[in-house]
């Protein structure tokens, strides 16, 4: 990841953790950077972002610990080059990120995309706690079917719950804020590509600072302890 580079290792990552996980636009990072003694141009940190996140997301979720079988699921928005695009999201009943998906579109296809995504790495939860969305209703059913059919567990899975509450799925509401808080400062992206790798890494700084690596979830490290680790 980081051979061949001009700059040091823990500068990029200094770079890359400070970008994804707090309200700091590029040109800040650079200014902080020149005040340490380190030029670095806000093109080249963009850079840094573009090519490490995705590997260190990667890397996490071979680390990730498993999720609970109460999912809550929904989709929140993102502008890209003024138009608004989808993220599917869906946390377990502790508050865990299960899975999430960046998509163009919102529609049956993308919803049916995101839960094959989320039950292939994560298996059969339960329950999925949803809002009024039909849309969602209708992917959770061929899904769940796929599912237990394709599962080699030799159990019987049952079928999984639907439960439609507005209310009770406030909490996956709650959930996006903090993701919508870090994508809303940078005045959108400029790209689909850009938007999907840079949401991904600010999603992987949302499931660090809740503990979300197995090598995390009994330490109680640092973000800054958590991020070396992986990049490790």
């Amino acid at each position: 990841m980081f051979q061949g580079k001009h700059f040091d290792r823990p500068v990029i990552l200094l770079c890359v953790r400070w970008y994804l996980a707090y309200n700091l636009s590029l040109r800040n990072l650079g200014e902080l950077m020149t005040e340490r003694g380190i030029s670095v141009g806000h093109a080249t940190v963009h850079r840094s972002v573009i090519r490490c996140s995705p590997k260190l997301l990667k890397r996490f979720n071979r680390r990730k610990r498993s999720v609970s079988r109460t999912w809550h699921l929904d989709e929140t928005y993102s502008k890209v080059r003024g138009q608004w695009k989808y993220l599917y999201r869906a946390i377990d009943s502790n508050g865990g990120t299960v899975a999430f998906w960046f998509s163009e579109r919102h529609n049956l296809t993308a919803a049916l995309r995101f839960l094959r995504k989320a039950l292939t790495r994560h298996g059969h939860p339960e329950r999925i706690v949803i809002d009024g969305s039909q849309t969602n209703k209708e992917a959770i059913l061929p899904c769940d079917g796929e599912s237990r059919l394709q599962d080699r567990s030799r159990r019987r899975l049952e079928p999984i719950g639907i439960r439609q509450s507005r209310n009770l799925n406030s909490r996956i509401e709650q959930d996006h804020r903090a993701v919508k808080r870090r994508v809303q400062s940078m005045l959108g992206f400029k790209s689909a590509n850009n938007a999907r790798v840079i949401i991904g890494g600010i999603e992987l700084i949302h499931m660090m600072w809740k503990q979300q690596a197995k090598y995390a979830c009994h330490q109680q490290l640092s973000l800054a302890e958590q991020f070396h680790l992986l990049a490790a």
